[in-house]
């Protein structure tokens, strides 16, 4: 089953990591994996692109490329099951809960209410995950020459804004809760990636206790530290861009 499955991805990329944490929940260990270098830029090889020809914008909202042959990036995670190529990260997370509802953890709860709640956290985890790629890679995207520290201020509150945001979520559920209730659900696999990056970039726990408190629970489930990126442990010591978010 998960031998015939293939994934290519990058260590600390929020939607390789994604896919990882749902291929653990659905017990699909053993799947055939390459991890690229970004450095090497290897996510640009003929390897990827023979699974995934589609390039996608790395610049998103309000960022910018220094070139459009910049801008085309061909995208990690590659994901292929069989003959079945999924590239998008979510797309990828819905195949596999589709394909194998049976086996491993349920990552779609039944209730209505549940259900709703969850695909609404999944798609705010975009925009979330968007806001932050603003702020700590404001220099990657803006060529030198267009940076100005007015923009960078105004994704940084942006990105205070939605911080808040997410705190109420969590307050309003309750302590040991899940974004999408008592359960761990798709919204979790999706958006933990973001939460956990901003805490490795620096997010101050007392600051956020909520968003801190949520962060302990997940980052201890099995799936997310079986598929910990390997550069975090290897370098515990994150850096400190947001530590005055």
């Amino acid at each position: 089953m998960a031998e015939d499955m293939t994934l290519l991805w990058g260590s600390g990329s929020p939607p390789c990591w994604r896919v990882m944490i749902a291929l653990e929940e659905k017990n699909l260990q053993g799947y055939n994996q390459k991890l690229l270098s970004f450095e090497k830029m290897e996510h640009k090889s003929q390897e990827v692109l023979d699974i995934n020809p589609r390039g996608q914008l790395a610049s998103r909202q309000n960022l910018s490329c220094s070139s459009v042959a910049d801008c085309l990036i061909p995208q990690l995670p590659t994901f292929k099951h069989g003959d079945n190529a999924v590239n998008e990260s979510y797309a990828v997370c819905f195949y596999l809960e589709s394909q194998f509802q049976s086996q491993g953890n349920k990552l779609i709860p039944d209730s209505p209410a549940a259900q709703a709640l969850m695909y609404q956290r999944m798609f705010e985890g975009l925009t979330f995950y968007d806001k932050l790629n603003a702020v700590i890679y404001y220099e990657w995207f803006v060529p030198e020459g267009e940076r100005h520290d007015s923009a960078l201020k105004r994704n940084r509150e942006a990105l205070a804004t939605e911080l808040k945001l997410w705190e109420g979520y969590l307050e309003k559920l309750g302590a040991g809760s899940y974004l999408a209730g008592t359960a761990f659900s798709l919204a979790d696999a999706t958006v933990f990636p973001t939460v956990a990056t901003l805490f490795r970039f620096g997010l101050s726990a007392e600051r956020y206790p909520k968003l801190a408190e949520y962060h302990a629970v997940v980052k201890e489930r099995p799936s997310v530290k079986a598929s910990w990126p390997p550069h975090w442990l290897e370098n515990p010591q994150g850096q400190d861009t947001l530590k005055d978010i």
